[in-house]
């Protein structure tokens, strides 16, 4: 297993690689004691914090302090009787590893002489662990970039975030939308609890969240919502992926999201967790790992989710289930994996979104409270998924690793209810009771091999892969047989219509995605100038039902271009440019050249940016410009042609780690230039996308309490700023700050490892509007209380 820098490294880190260890005779290491004031916390933190006040480095096998609590230190204490206390109970012990480094073993371990050796984690692997956490743990060190593998995030040409479960864990997020918008300023959920769907906002273009991948695999996450607790990484890409990924189904052009699933950790794992949400939700979710075998080879993680109760809107209810299963094994050169989730959401009156907004020109109408809910108490929607992934990797060689994945998902989504539309300035809706029904099969595949090798002075990073995605789309929906009036400052409630005819999914559309990539990442200058070079060539086939309704078959080549320039050890200059891919659209009837099939639209990205590595700090800035086509009629001509244009440029600053020791800060601002730079009406040419603000931001905090042992203090604030609601731009929406405070308490009771947490969200209860794509507008949650207590066996 490959060997780590802890978060508590200070400088140069001189560790052992993983295995038996017993230090060498050596002079004394830091025996002068030192006044310490350590609370009870994760066991990774105390060891950061003894590394940071004692001056040595302290290192250790990735995952090996994954789920550990150390007791709190108080007193006059030298390294050696800090380390025996801090690892008290916990089956490790602390080796000499160094002149002036310690690294922590199994006790079992600590038999054999070895040498001590000099090494450097890095998170570029061809295969095996993931990148290690970055100081604070919220952020991991590098994340995947798809047939690129696993990259470190300062060698890296793109702006990528990999979030921990650490930090998910310690929001108690209601799914993976809601967790990215609270932390990512380039990132918005369009929805919120208080709806059914989430779909997120990359640089200010939609992406749905059926478009998420799932252990690299695209397409395979929840159809419409997704729970967050079976996940280890949540890893974000700013920009178009289809060079790196594969196009996804839907060709999202600002960005991609991979989820990585929870594995077995060496240290057994026996977790429960109770939660309450407002407005009377209880839930309950376990965590068990296990490892088996010789060497614990074999490993078992399962997650289970059960959450039901009121939530914070009127007359509205939720249950929720998910169940996850992961199983893996690694041997010295093949790895695989095996992945089962199933999820299931049931609730009342849950489709709040007006599906129209801008009823008048310049017309801007407030926001209720957040508890209210426009829809009827009797409308209801079921939705739920089942996804099963399996994944293999194989060494060929030490610089050479061939890989498969398979998965499969289905989705499925159903109830009665109806659309609401605003009607009047006075806030007038009319809503129909119907029936309708949607169903989601996805296959999605990818092999390839990647491997390192040097021609002369220069390195080189290659990687090949074959994707292949298959997705079958059906829907229903049944006549309306009820209109009902009513106004989102009083809603009005109705008794449920009879004879709403049930409906059931019907075939719609076939999608068929096949490409091939190729690319090689070059080092100069002892890899201190990287070069990456790639292209892939990406068919599209759809077929839509029925079959009068045409049929879609191109296909085309996205190359990419990245260099990263590091003139000193923690500076990195880095440029891209990169291109995405959607479907290019049939002409419709009734047009010049209905029929016509369009060539796949090609989104261009071209981005520059700096990051810095402060040591326990990190910070980037990011200059960027999407341009993404779409097709549109031209009245002058009567042809459907690929006219349309959607420009964003804008400036990200992200920023992550400790400030301070025992603060930690997650942070990101975006500010966007957006512009409609071609359209079909001289009313929309130049303006600004609907639903797309110029300013966002994000800060969150984190702050260890020194006088109360295993306390810390969270903060966060979420601004998003005004936004048009109508292609015209004639009614723009406010903008918005919500603020979040918390608190966490890591304690023992009864001999076991505790940590209760509370979330007050939307604090000072802002009212606010989420403005959609389609003019369609969110109600912004009210304020809500969220409290859990784990507990470890």
């Amino acid at each position: 297993m490959a060997p780590f820098l802890l978060a508590c490294a200070v400088g140069a880190a001189g560790l052992l690689p993983a295995g038996s260890v017993r230090a060498q005779p050596q002079p004394a290491l830091a025996s002068t004691p030192v006044d310490l004031s350590l609370p009870a916390q994760p066991l990774a933190r105390t060891l950061a914090a003894l590394s940071r006040q004692f001056g040595v480095s302290i290192g250790g096998e990735a995952g090996l302090l994954d789920g550990r609590q150390a007791p709190a230190l108080n007193g006059a204490l030298t390294l050696e009787q800090a380390l025996r206390h801090a690892l008290e109970g916990s089956g490790l012990v602390a080796v000499r590893s160094g002149a002036s480094a310690m690294t922590v073993v199994r006790g079992s371990d600590a038999v054999t002489t070895l040498p001590a050796v000099t090494v450097t984690a890095r998170a570029d692997a061809l295969g095996g662990e993931r990148p290690p956490a970055y100081a604070g743990g919220l952020v991991a060190r590098g994340g995947g970039l798809g047939l690129l593998g696993d990259t470190d995030f300062m060698d890296t040409p793109f702006n990528v975030v990999s979030y921990t479960a650490q930090a998910v864990e310690d929001q108690l997020p209601r799914s993976v939308a809601s967790f990215l918008a609270r932390n990512d300023a380039s990132v918005r959920v369009v929805g919120g609890e208080g709806d059914s769907t989430d779909t997120l906002r990359i640089r200010g273009f939609d992406l749905a969240t059926d478009e998420i991948a799932f252990n690299g695999l695209p397409g395979l996450l929840a159809q419409y919502r997704s729970a967050a607790e079976f996940m280890d990484r949540i890893e974000v890409l700013k920009g178009p992926g289809a060079m790196l990924s594969g196009m996804s189904p839907s060709g999202a052009a600002g960005g991609a999201v991979n989820i990585l699933t929870k594995r077995a950790d060496d240290a057994p794992l026996t977790r429960l967790t109770t939660s309450y949400f407002s407005d009377s939700r209880i839930g309950l979710h376990a965590d068990v790992g296990r490892r088996f075998g010789a060497d614990g080879e074999f490993g078992v993680r399962v997650n289970g989710v059960l959450r039901r109760g009121d939530t914070a809107r009127d007359h509205q209810d939720e249950q929720m289930g998910m169940g996850a299963v992961a199983l893996d094994y690694r041997g010295q050169r093949l790895r695989a994996s095996l992945d089962y989730v199933k999820q299931s959401h049931r609730g009342h009156a849950v489709r709040t979104v007006l599906s129209s907004f801008a009823v008048a020109p310049g017309v801007s109408l407030p926001a209720p409270a957040g508890s209210t809910n426009f829809g009827q108490p009797w409308s209801y929607l079921r939705s739920g998924d089942e996804t099963l992934a399996a994944r293999v990797e194989y060494d060929l060689a030490d610089d050479a690793t061939a890989y498969a994945a398979i998965g499969r998902s289905r989705g499925w989504h159903g109830g009665i209810g109806g659309n609401i539309y605003l009607m009047s300035a006075d806030g007038d809706t009319t809503q129909n009771a119907a029936a309708s029904a949607f169903d989601l099969h996805t296959t999605s595949a990818e092999a390839g091999v990647r491997g390192r090798l040097r021609t002369g002075p220069v390195s080189h990073r290659w990687a090949l892969s074959a994707n292949t995605l298959k997705r079958d789309v059906a829907y229903g929906f049944s006549t309306s047989v009820a209109t009902f009036e009513s106004n989102i400052y009083d809603p009005v409630i109705y008794p449920q219509p009879d004879g709403i005819p049930g409906v059931a999914a019907q075939p719609a559309s076939q999608t068929r995605l096949r490409s091939i990539g190729f690319a090689d990442t070059l080092g100069f200058a002892d890899d201190r100038i990287l070069l990456t070079l790639g292209l892939r060539h990406q068919q599209v086939k759809v077929q839509n039902f029925p079959a009068t309704a045409g049929q879609y078959d191109e296909s085309a080549v996205t190359p990419l271009a990245g260099i990263v320039v590091k003139p000193w050890d923690n500076v990195s200059l880095y440029a891209n440019y990169v291109e995405g891919l959607a479907q290019g659209g049939t002409a419709p009837d009734g047009v010049a050249n209905a029929g016509q099939v369009l060539k796949p639209l090609k989104t261009r990205q071209a981005e520059v940016g700096i990051k810095r590595d402060w040591g326990r700090l990190a910070t980037s800035v990011s200059l960027f410009q999407i341009r993404k086509p779409s097709g549109l009629l031209d009245p002058a001509t009567n042809r459907y042609e690929a006219n349309g244009e959607q420009r964003h440029r804008g400036v990200e600053l992200n920023v992550w780690g400790e400030v301070t020791p025992g603060l930690r800060m997650l942070g990101s601002l975006a500010w966007m230039d957006a512009e409609m730079t071609r359209t079909n009406s001289a009313a929309t040419t130049g303006k600004d996308p609907v639903g797309v603000p110029r300013m966002t931001a994000n800060v969150g905090l984190e702050w260890d309490v020194p006088a109360l042992a295993g306390v810390t203090l969270t903060a966060a604030a979420i601004h998003t700023g005004s936004v048009y609601a109508d292609g015209a731009n004639a009614t723009r929406v406010s903008g918005w700050t919500r603020f979040d405070f918390g608190a966490r308490w890591a304690t023992r009771v009864m001999d076991r490892n505790v940590t209760f947490r509370a979330m007050l969200e939307n604090a000072f209860d802002k009212r606010y509007w989420t403005i959609g794509t389609w003019q369609s507008a969110y109600l912004g949650l009210p304020r809500a209380v969220v409290l859990s207590a784990t507990i470890d066996f």
